[in-house]
């Protein structure tokens, strides 16, 4: 029940129930690109619910249920200070995407699976090399069309590496590690990557045996949907002192690698979600939507989730790495000689976290849902990697094919309003769907090929659904992030080459 006396709606705009969506002047607005809806919006919400964006995209939002499930979100057991939405937000499964909430872990937290995402550990790694633009050009049509054929990518495509039973087992306990032990990779590779590329307490045990299957020939592939390798240049330099720190120079090239667990992670979250809801009520909770479905984090099905979610990540970290390791291969028998592509970063988001925050002057455990959002650690955080400590870990923002995408760094103010959150990537602003009725995919090859980008992708109906106008402007999307000062921008990067599956 809506309070202040608003009025439900029940007529149907754009498809949308009018009374899942959250009007106008229920939102407050708090600071520069920050709103809330307060905590006596709704009698069920625990804390109010708190977006970074403008002023110009917040009208988009008050069309579709993405607040709504925001609001949604705050109901949750445990959860802290408020649920937050980053200016990429739009609608997903129980949590919208971009949707963050911190659950105290030892005062009666739950942790949910729609707060992570079906594609568990979904995120980029970003690589780096000593060539400029000017020198790769020549050779940058070949380098693309053998990654291409290097790395497979579309719906349920399976690489070269097939792993069952122990050996499986094994990249789900140990995550990137075990693959560089398999001759994947360097170790240097670990010290850059979120959680040294395997999140502690994964256990096998706790991932199904047809979540295994459908994993089991997947690690080294791109997937599908928004998932894509782009061969990149550092078109602008905006802090010289943190990009140096990163490694990235002006006009240098840059691969940035988009995916996640595959068909490991989504059968994960299916499972465990089909555990958790006729359990709910045994635990007195009570939810205004089914997909928010959880456990109590120290019960035996949120701890079992946990150790399943923590697996996929590390599956999923395997993954990006021995993509890695495959366009170093392939840069190689192109150019020749020793690979020079370092690993800026790999990020995660899509995952949940055991932290502590300092919330209201003390020290709490938290699980983090992070759903479309990534961490954005400033300087000194112990999680940061040793070379990063003094500047803080580079936050790596895809954008939409043709336009650009940015490396940012964590603020001490991101720490204190976001925990250390911000966005991941555009926001889709259409469905699929609706993409594919307004675009046709060969006009949008022959444009970005007029724009000089190769495009390797055999179906047109693949790129039309991720066209850059089913996604909100990419600038707009740092600019909030930046002018909330939750994180600030480090490098501009643009599209060589996009490869991407069907």
């Amino acid at each position: 029940m809506m309070e202040h006396g608003l009025q439900k709606f029940y007529s149907i705009y754009k498809g949308v129930c009018m009374e899942q969506v959250v009007p106008r002047e229920a939102l407050v607005k708090i600071a520069e690109f920050v709103y809330e809806i307060p905590k006596s919006f709704r009698s069920d919400m625990r804390v109010p619910a708190r977006i970074f964006v403008s002023e110009q995209m917040l009208d988009q939002l008050l069309t579709d249920r993405s607040l709504w499930q925001l609001v949604n979100v705050t109901t949750l057991p445990g959860i802290q200070t408020a649920g937050f939405a980053m200016p990429d937000i739009h609608e997903g499964y129980g949590f919208p995407i971009g949707g963050v909430a911190a659950m105290a872990v030892h005062d009666g937290g739950v942790i949910s699976p729609g707060g992570i995402g079906y594609d568990i550990n979904c995120g980029v790694r970003l690589l780096a090399s000593s060539m400029t633009v000017q020198e790769l050009k020549p050779r940058l049509s070949d380098v693309a069309n053998e990654i291409f054929r290097a790395i497979p990518s579309g719906v349920g495509k399976g690489g070269a590496l097939k792993l069952k039973g122990a050996e499986l087992d094994r990249v789900l306990q140990e995550g990137a590690r075990r693959m560089v032990e398999l001759g994947y990779g360097v170790p240097a590779d670990l010290d850059c990557c979120e959680e040294n590329g395997c999140m502690h307490g994964a256990d096998p045990r706790s991932v199904s045996f047809r979540a295994k299957e459908r994993g089991a020939g997947q690690l080294g592939t791109l997937g599908s949907g928004n998932h894509f390798l782009e061969i990149q240049k550092v078109e602008e330099i905006f802090d010289e002192d943190v990009a140096k720190s990163f490694g990235l120079v002006k006009d240098g090239v840059t691969f940035m690698i988009h995916c996640g667990s595959r068909g490991l992670g989504h059968q994960t979250c299916t499972d465990h979600v089909r555990q958790m809801v006729p359990k709910m009520a045994g635990w007195g909770i009570t939810l205004p939507d089914r997909e928010l479905a959880c456990a109590p984090f120290d019960s035996h099905e949120g701890k079992a989730y946990f150790a399943a979610m923590a697996a996929s990540a590390n599956y999923a970290w395997a993954n990006r790495h021995v993509i890695a390791h495959n366009v170093r291969q392939a840069w190689m028998n192109i150019l020749g000689g020793e690979s020079n592509l370092r690993t800026v970063y790999d990020v995660a988001h899509n995952v949940g976290k055991r932290e502590v925050h300092e919330i209201d002057g003390k020290n709490v455990e938290v699980i983090m849902h992070r759903k479309g959002a990534t961490r954005a650690f400033p300087a000194g955080r112990p999680e940061i990697p040793e070379q990063y400590k003094s500047v803080g870990h580079p936050v790596l923002i895809p954008g939409t094919m043709g336009t650009a995408s940015y490396v940012l760094v964590g603020t001490e103010q991101g720490l204190k309003e976001s925990f250390g959150s911000t966005c991941h990537g555009a926001g889709r602003r259409m469905s699929r769907r609706q993409a594919k009725r307004e675009v046709r995919g060969a006009t949008l090859r022959e444009a970005l090929e007029r724009k000089g980008i190769v495009v390797c992708c055999t179906s047109d109906q693949g790129l039309a659904e991720e066209a850059p106008l089913a996604y909100k402007d990419v600038h707009n999307v740092v600019d909030i992030v930046e002018g909330a000062g939750i994180a600030r921008r480090v490098a501009k990067l643009v599209p060589l080459a996009v490869i991407k599956g069907n």
